[in-house]
């Protein structure tokens, strides 16, 4: 008798940067069963995902020689989530199309990047600080709150209790995208959620803020609005 999960065709995934972008693609593709290979220069990274992905290893992706040893060309898709070294996102990119990978995933800093990205052969591109935002805010309604959602090595979604001190002011009141560089991208109020509030919104207390922006914007604003 044949299983179910037998007919189940397992993809294989490469992994290339284990940042928080990277490792948190990483932690979801082995929790859906898929087969991952994580590949960072950072041993201490290597070792934090050893036990969580099928495999593990410290390697220099803008070595071709590197990339072909690990038969990178044998899995389904490949994600290179690089952080903030551009010239070795492309210089990677550029090497898995060389070297024949049938899909690539790879996260672009800016719209040059992208730019790039796609000119070299990238087949999807995503700018987690920029598009993701709204996705996540969206399926909200019809899934858990998201308490934190790690978007790349600097930047998360954050799910921030309005207190008090936020209760009564509108989201132009608060002016925290001046002051804090960040962005509200949706509120959930009970059952009800807003996608994109307008600034006229005004909060109340037990509103459920989603907040997008860098990791040490979001860490002063907590600090500072909700102490």
């Amino acid at each position: 008798m044949i299983l179910l999960e037998e007919l189940v065709v397992k993809k294989s995934f490469a992994v290339i940067g284990l940042g928080r972008f990277g490792g948190s693609i990483c932690r979801t593709l082995t929790d859906e069963g898929m087969e991952v290979l994580g590949i960072d220069v950072n041993e201490e990274r290597v070792n934090e995902f050893a036990m969580i992905a099928s495999h593990a290893v410290v390697g220099d992706t803008t070595d071709e020689n590197v990339l072909k040893s690990l038969g990178i060309r044998n899995f389904d898709h490949v994600i290179v989530a690089i952080g903030d070294d551009i010239q070795s996102s492309i210089l990677t990119t550029l090497i898995l199309k060389e070297l024949g990978v049938g899909c690539i995933t790879a996260k672009a800093q800016n719209d040059y990047h992208e730019k790039v990205l796609r000119k070299i052969g990238a087949d999807h591109v995503v700018h987690p600080e920029r598009d993701m935002g709204k996705r996540i805010a969206t399926n909200m309604a019809s899934s858990n709150v998201v308490d934190y959602l790690e978007l790349s090595d600097e930047h998360s979604i954050v799910e921030i209790v309005a207190n008090g001190k936020l209760s009564g002011h509108t989201i132009m009141d608060m002016d925290i995208r001046k002051k804090y560089g960040l962005n509200i991208v949706a509120i959930k109020r009970g059952e009800e959620i807003i996608v994109s509030p307008q600034a006229k919104e005004t909060i109340f207390v037990n509103d459920v803020l989603i907040v997008i922006g860098n990791d040490s914007d979001l860490d002063r604003f907590e600090r500072k609005v909700l102490e």
